[in-house]
């Protein structure tokens, strides 16, 4: 077996559980590659003693890899896409960090799960993202990365609203006055959706949803479609230029810059163990509180 290890950050309580994580995997005789910065961290660490191949980009890997675990939190997993893309490797998600619905499994968890996760006893949950496209084109490197969470576009710093022209497969739908529209998916429906009052959604729903940003029209409210839809956005505003997030990334782009946003050809597979669920998470971290059942 052959797995991929990602990381942004290098948490001082964490190191324990990296140093046990590789020694089950060592244990295992799986293969294990290493992000190349995050190998840095953990070396200068002193985490291990073993030296451990790595990679550095989306291109040095390939289809041969059978899993990509992500440490951190989810803003790790939501980087970790874009070294992913369409390869169609599973990630699973070691929560270090504070946040969990996408890295679940937490750290202390580690030991009694990684072999049954070697064993492949776990389901896989695939999750739309979105790509993007300008006109005209713009050479940011944004732009050529997908979202898992949301795209978003909003002003820049000023006080004044912007006026986002929205277009649906071509259909005018509205001109929305706010201070930005984000465009989200099910899975980014409990993220910046959620606190600009957008619905939350299960994974398997295959929509969108496209959520206003503190609208000036009281009536603008978030509207869920299907994610076959192509989206069309056009910014005008006092200011000359606006911003465009895709997850934690963020470009600019000038008024007169279209941008048409629609699913990504491809899904993003993530590791579910068995009895784990986006609704149990849901219950814990978002709606009721920890689940008194388990």
């Amino acid at each position: 077996m052959k797995i991929g290890i990602y990381g942004q950050f290098y948490h001082a309580n964490a190191g324990k559980y990296i140093a046990q994580l590789l020694e089950l995997l060592d244990q295992e005789n799986v293969e294990v590659i290493i992000e190349e910065n995050f190998l840095d961290l953990i070396n200068k660490n002193e985490t291990i003693n073993k030296e451990y191949n790595h990679f550095r980009t989306f291109e040095e890997l390939d289809n041969s890899y059978d899993l990509f675990f992500c440490i951190g939190g989810d803003g790790t997993i939501l980087k970790s896409i874009n070294y992913i893309r369409d390869l169609d490797i599973p990630i699973l998600g070691i929560n270090t960090g504070r946040l969990g619905f996408l890295a679940t499994i937490q750290k202390e968890e580690i030991k009694a799960t990684i072999h049954n996760i070697l064993q492949k006893n776990y389901s896989i949950s695939e999750r739309t993202v979105l790509k993007i496209s300008t006109d005209p084109e713009n050479p940011d490197g944004v732009f050529k990365h997908v979202a898992l969470n949301e795209i978003a576009v909003s002003r820049r710093n000023t006080t004044s609203m912007i006026t986002v022209d929205t277009w649906l497969d071509d259909q005018y739908l509205t001109s929305y006055w706010a201070d930005g529209v984000i465009i989200s998916t099910p899975t980014g429906s409990t993220g910046y959706s959620l606190s600009c009052g957008g619905p939350v959604i299960t994974p398997n729903v295959n929509s969108l949803i496209i959520t206003p940003i503190a609208p000036h029209n009281l009536n603008a409210r978030p509207l869920v479609i299907t994610d076959s839809t192509k989206i069309r956005l056009k910014v005008s505003g006092r200011e000359n230029s606006y911003l465009v997030s895709m997850d934690s990334r963020i470009a600019t782009l000038e008024n007169d810059t279209e941008i048409t946003i629609e699913k990504a050809p491809f899904a993003i597979k993530i590791v579910e163990l068995h009895g784990d669920s986006f609704l149990k998470t849901l219950r814990k971290k978002l709606l009721w509180g920890e689940d008194k059942r388990n």
